[in-house]
């Protein structure tokens, strides 16, 4: 390698090296952390009557702001958008019910242990004559644009996915007899089936599959802020934080969640 290459790689490794505590240190100097949610995502994110995001994840986000001292700002986000937001710097941290790939992992920076995991299920019609995932062969589920598991079930039970933005709008489509299930994760799917606008007609009939853990996500280069979400995840799963929330909000704490906070709580 030459001069100029050395020379090159040199500056490039020191920017990535600053840039790695901006993030944090532009947190502490405007004095607002700005975390990117969902606002469709009942118990994990949605609007309360008053308009205001709130549940899981939001009450996660506001733990992190007041670690860091800060003001908290959500920003609503939505499958499609949210790596886009983070890499743009819209967002400054993403807790937005996002599953952990390979893929993803080449965009962002994903926080280990990741904080959470779900697995795949179906809000189905009573009336659907379905007793297994193999019933479901030439059927159409609705599904989220962008959920990595929608090419997954298709391939192995069959299924025809027609999907939509966001998670309100396949609810809709559903509703509407456009499919017999909308296919999407777990808890999403228990959150729903805590109103009586959905359990009187609606319910869960299937097993999970796919488990897979969610991840919460800086940009690329932040090790500094990456640093201390790891350290606070870990917190979080000591003090059995996220089992309190799932609880809090109406949902049975998923296996995942209790086997880290009895890892963890010891330490």
């Amino acid at each position: 390698m030459n001069k100029f290459a050395l020379a090159t790689l040199a500056i490039l490794l020191g920017i990535g090296h600053s840039a790695s505590a901006d993030v944090l240190a532009k947190i502490k100097e405007k004095g607002v952390l700005t975390v990117g949610v969902k606002a469709d995502y009942k118990p994990f994110g949605f609007r309360d009557p008053s308009g205001a995001i709130v549940g899981i994840e939001p009450d996660l986000a506001a733990d992190v702001a007041k670690r860091l001292d800060v003001k908290l700002e959500l920003v609503p986000v939505i499958s499609a958008n949210r790596i886009e937001f983070l890499q743009q710097g819209k967002i400054d941290l993403m807790i937005a019910t996002m599953s952990d790939t390979p893929e993803r992992r080449k965009s962002v920076l994903g926080i280990d242990p990741q904080y959470y995991s779900d697995s795949v299920n179906v809000l189905m019609s009573k009336k659907a004559k379905v007793a297994s995932w193999e019933d479901l062969k030439g059927k159409v589920l609705c599904g989220t644009s962008g959920a990595w598991y929608n090419k997954a079930v298709n391939a192995k039970y069959g299924v025809e996915v027609k999907a939509f933005d966001g998670s309100e709008k396949p609810l809709f489509a559903l509703k509407g007899g456009e499919c017999i299930g909308y296919l999407y994760d777990q808890t999403f799917v228990q959150g729903k089936l805590i109103d009586t606008e959905w359990n009187t007609d609606f319910a869960m009939p299937l097993p999970g599959i796919m488990e897979a853990p969610w991840m919460l996500a800086v940009a690329q280069g932040e090790g500094a802020f990456a640093k201390f979400m790891t350290d606070t995840t870990i917190d979080w799963m000591k003090t059995g934080f996220i089992v309190q929330e799932e609880t809090k909000w109406g949902i049975t704490p998923t296996a995942y969640s209790q086997r880290m906070h009895d890892k963890y709580k010891g330490n």
